[in-house]
């Protein structure tokens, strides 16, 4: 991205992003609420274009290319496209449909690589247990990694996660972090985006972070030279103290 702006009426969504994602790397945006993170994603993953600037996407212009061919290379994960999902469709339905770009079983029958491919990213992130039980069955948790197991299907060469550890308690948090870092750290995983306002949801292993309040950058760049007190308590307004152990962040007010 570069110069971007996002306008909706009197309101700026975004301001002057300049922001650029290479294929090793692994972000995480963080922001308060209303900071731009949810615009952002939606420029990231070809459902909204901007009002000035530029947004390259994999190689492509956005207003320059067919959206329809360049969102099937993005997997995303977010609370818009989980209400999509039938709650009564089968998990595993749920999963291997993403191959075909669709919500839900639409085939009598599957291709036989695309069911072991589903079947094996089901196994990774634990709900292959679950494969013939309705999507609306699991738990917060289940769903949320059955969610990314389907954004991984079609081999994105870009997974989006927004806000992934929205409504989990804490055995489920702790579990999607380390699933997280885990996938962080695999050599051949697509260019990871990580959308959070929590520092303890950043997995070990991210290496870059994007700081966003009142839709400007605040900060960008490597996590261990952006991720401090001084640009989070400029990021939250509120002077705020950042510690780190073992690769985890935790923060609280200063003083």
């Amino acid at each position: 991205m570069a110069g971007v702006d996002v306008v909706r009426g009197q309101n700026h969504l975004l301001r002057g992003v300049d922001w650029q994602v290479e294929a090793d790397q692994r972000w995480v945006v963080l922001g308060p609420n209303g900071a731009g993170k949810t615009t952002l994603m939606q420029l990231a993953s070809a459902l909204m274009h901007p009002t000035r600037g530029e947004v390259r996407l994999l190689g492509e212009t956005l207003g320059a290319v067919d959206v329809f061919e360049l969102r099937p290379r993005i997997g995303i994960t977010s609370a818009s496209l989980a209400q999509r999902i039938d709650p009564k469709e089968k998990t595993g339905d749920v999963v291997v449909s993403a191959g075909y770009a669709v919500v839900g079983r639409w085939r009598e029958r599957y291709d036989v690589h695309d069911l072991t491919r589903a079947g094996l990213l089901m196994q990774q992130w634990g709900v292959a247990q679950y494969a013939h039980r309705p999507f609306g069955t699991l738990s917060e948790g289940e769903r949320k990694r059955a969610q990314i197991a389907r954004a991984l299907m079609p081999d994105p060469e870009l997974l989006l996660l927004d806000e992934p550890g929205a409504g989990l308690d804490l055995g489920g948090r702790e579990d999607l972090v380390s699933r997280l870092s885990d996938l962080a750290r695999y050599h051949y995983a697509p260019a990871q985006v990580l959308v959070t306002h929590h520092v303890e949801e950043i997995p070990p292993g991210y290496t870059h972070a994007l700081l966003l309040r009142d839709g400007e950058v605040v900060a960008t760049g490597a996590a261990d030279d952006v991720l401090t007190s001084a640009h989070l308590s400029d990021t939250f307004g509120l002077a705020l103290s950042l510690t780190r152990t073992n690769g985890r962040f935790t923060a609280r007010r200063a003083g």
